[in-house]
């Protein structure tokens, strides 16, 4: 159903046009001038504006240059009783798909919005198309031709055209949000709205207001209403970013969001229908926290329709080298540059090199090697990886365990072990806020655990008290 936004400063006139439009199947919203039309546009997609020329807040050629702004394939009509030659001339120029005059015939404006609804799928579809034909030639990130990669590229190829729910699991680093937008771009919903949320991000009450929007007076500091998220993805695709991380109480919410397809704001008690495709992606095992308690089992399966695992770049290694070569074409764009070589000694290095950090991992070493090397090619000291296969700071499980049996045989014997552990707790916390300069999401993904776990071992230590 196409969505139209009609702009006028007469109610009576906004009425007619909506009953209009609406008795020929579009979805209409109404907006009272300029202003109220520009945050109308900004915060949700539509197929076509029809605005008057002549509002007190401004005139539908500022209107129609704000809408382009923000999508240039949106189609404009502009409806006048000021309609002249000359203004149709300026509005052609300017990007306008017609003007009609006022008092206008019914007919005649069915059949000017059909054509740019028309126009506006025709746009849209091609931009799919194309993006498809991207896809195909290997020129979006999801580089590779290992079998684990045809795989993941079939099941993407499968779940897009449906609307079913996609759960997305994967290490840190290994592309899950680019898996997301692949769905979404070869999905029907392509030309509407992606929209990504960290579900780490936020504390749990900024993170209700986040997902499900607030009234003005919700709470402190909610000086005007806002949309949440999901009123932002109308029509569109949500991608839940970190969803395992969720507290329980909002897990109740989310799921009766994908049972009814409603959403109530924060500080209010009426219902908004959303239709959103739900996309998630946890670097957790979330069976594992299922039975933990700590993930509401009927929400697990809700999500789960459609599981797609994401491959460590280590179990595909022979995807290293497109990868690389991607990545210093990418670097090269960026830089204004010729794309550097390596040597064939860093190929080595990578090949050998295990990538804790998976994709965004060799991303980061390849534009820091490409910036810091001064010759026409990435030599072996320009990326600094130990034979060992870890990069200096690094440590994997390895490491950790060396580290962890250097520090049990300095400690004393008979010791304290609560007192110690504890000790040991809060010194790897202090040194994970320091190292991420204080940002507790940060600090959180460097020591394994939630952001709400790390809130809750400081709140503790600040009363005094050792949490478990």
């Amino acid at each position: 159903m196409p969505r139209l936004l009609v702009v006028d400063d007469e109610p009576n006139m906004r009425r007619i046009l909506g009953a209009i439009l609406q008795s020929d199947g579009h979805e209409v919203v109404e907006a009272a001038g300029v202003v109220e039309a520009r945050r109308a546009f900004a915060a949700s997609p539509f197929d076509l504006v029809v605005t008057d020329q002549r509002m007190p807040d401004g005139d539908g050629l500022s209107l129609l240059a704000s809408c382009r702004e923000v999508d240039p394939t949106v189609p404009v009509v502009l409806v006048t009783a000021y309609a002249t030659v000359e203004l149709a001339v300026d509005a052609m120029r300017q990007g306008a798909f017609d003007v009609v005059p006022k008092p206008f015939v019914p007919e005649a404006v069915r059949a000017v919005v059909n054509r740019a609804c028309e126009r506006t799928e025709l746009l849209r579809e091609n931009e799919r198309l194309r993006g498809q034909v991207r896809r195909l030639t290997g020129s979006e990130e999801l580089v590779g031709g290992s079998p684990e990669m045809a795989r993941l590229r079939g099941l993407i190829a499968r779940v897009a055209p449906t609307n079913a729910t996609v759960l997305i699991s994967g290490e840190t680093g290994t592309g899950k949000e680019l898996v997301a937008r692949a769905i979404h771009a070869a999905s029907a919903r392509a030309g509407r709205a992606f929209v990504a949320v960290n579900c780490a991000g936020f504390p749990e009450t900024l993170l209700e207001s986040e997902l499900f929007g607030h009234e003005r007076g919700a709470f402190t500091g909610a000086d005007r209403p806002r949309q949440g998220v999901f009123e932002a993805a109308h029509l569109g695709t949500l991608f839940l970013d970190e969803a395992g991380e969720m507290p329980l109480p909002l897990q109740a919410k989310l799921l009766r969001v994908l049972m009814n397809g409603e959403v109530v704001r924060v500080g209010s008690t009426a219902p908004r229908h959303v239709d959103v495709r739900i996309i998630a992606a946890t670097n957790r095992d979330l069976e594992q926290r299922v039975r933990d308690g700590l993930f509401r089992e009927d929400l697990y399966y809700r999500l789960a329709v459609v599981p797609i695992a994401v491959p460590p770049l280590r179990s595909r290694r022979s995807d290293l080298g497109s990868l690389v070569d991607h990545f210093l074409a990418l670097v090269a764009r960026d830089l204004k540059a010729a794309p550097r070589a390596v040597s064939p000694e860093v190929k080595a290095k990578l090949l050998a090199y295990d990538f804790p950090g998976n994709i965004r991992e060799l991303r980061n070493l390849i534009e820091r090697a490409a910036i810091l090397a001064v010759g026409p090619r990435i030599e072996a000291e320009d990326m600094p990886l130990t034979a060992a296969g870890a990069a200096p700071g690094a440590s994997g499980p390895g490491q950790e365990a060396a580290g962890v049996e250097r520090l049990v045989a300095g400690l004393p014997d008979p010791l304290d072990l609560p007192s110690t552990m504890e000790t040991v707790e809060a010194a790897l916390i202090r040194r994970a806020l320091t190292a991420a300069g204080g940002v507790q999401a940060e600090a959180a993904r460097r020591l394994g655990v939630s952001r709400s776990h790390l809130a809750y071992k400081l709140k503790g230590r600040a009363r005094g008290t050792p949490p478990r």
